[in-house]
């Protein structure tokens, strides 16, 4: 048996994209080549994937680490401080008030807003696998500022690196096509390769089907179609895929560096907020004691 024909009994280990090439490997006498080509893919896509999701991760873990403490200060030390507070027959500061009230909120709507942040968590896993909600998901991330250009830049990685690969194996690219998007998780842009491979089936160009399904840069076109022209169409595909890969290392190295400090201000705030409410009656205490003295 085949070593190719032995890994396609395991598909769920072996994507398409690992048999189309070492079966081409094999066919070839090159499968030492192959397998080491296909090492290095994968080695440099879990290193940009892995870049892309800390990058994406930072700010969410420091915003729930900041309404965690918050949460805790209103749930735990705001009673006390109110409970010495009102021993006095000074009014308290607006501020003070104001956090008093949504410490009251959460003390007794605490169900509430508990089912309320894990309804939106449990609803994405009841339909995250129909298809149309995985679609609008997508295209809702893809619009976000920042976020949506390096996911984007991520996927425009990935699909070049493999064509490329497959290319300079000597498999088809229509093949090749039909391995990236059996290769990607994301469902708009399988549906987009899918769209473009019909249309090169039908006799158009590679850059203008392309661009027909949308979500390719200038950039990608106006290369793939000088590839195309000049016979050097796998020399373009490692082009791009080594820019989209350096251009979504920066992208997420750019995030990480704006967010920081924003995520940094924004806890800062939150916790100065209600530690400034907290004491500022302090102030005033020293003339409601002073006046009891009298």
């Amino acid at each position: 048996m085949a070593f190719s024909a032995a890994l396609a009994q395991w598909p769920q280990a072996f994507p398409p994209l690992y048999l189309a090439m070492i079966s081409t490997g094999e066919l070839t006498g090159k499968l030492d080549i192959c397998c080491l080509q296909l090492a290095n893919q994968q080695q440099e896509q879990q290193r940009l994937a892995s870049k892309v999701k800390k990058a994406l991760r930072y700010p969410l873990i420091v915003l729930s680490l900041a309404l965690l403490v918050v949460l805790g200060m209103l749930y735990f030390v705001l009673p006390g401080f109110t409970a010495i507070y009102q021993t006095f027959s000074t009014p308290l500061p607006l501020l003070t008030r104001m956090v008093v009230a949504a410490g009251d909120m959460l003390s007794r709507g605490w169900p509430l807003l508990l089912a309320s942040l894990l309804s939106p968590l449990l609803l994405n896993q009841l339909i995250r696998r129909r298809s149309d909600w995985l679609l609008r998901r997508q295209r809702l991330l893809n619009a976000l500022p920042l976020i949506g250009s390096l996911i984007g830049g991520q996927q425009l990685s990935l699909i070049f690196t493999i064509l490329a690969l497959t290319q300079s194996a000597g498999i088809s690219f229509l093949q090749g096509l039909q391995s990236v998007e059996e290769s990607l998780s994301c469902p708009l842009w399988r549906q987009r390769l899918a769209q473009a491979r019909a249309l090169i089936v039908q006799g158009e160009p590679i850059w203008q089907a392309l661009s027909r399904c949308g979500g390719f840069t200038p950039l990608c076109l106006q290369l793939i179609r000088t590839g195309e022209s000049a016979g050097a169409l796998d020399q373009m595909l490692e082009n791009l895929a080594h820019h989209h890969r350096q251009q979504t290392y920066q992208r997420a190295d750019s995030l990480a560096a704006h967010l920081e400090p924003m995520m940094l201000v924004i806890t800062g705030s939150l916790v100065g907020i209600l530690v400034v409410a907290m004491y500022l009656p302090v102030f005033h205490l020293g003339d409601a004691i002073g006046g009891a003295g009298g």
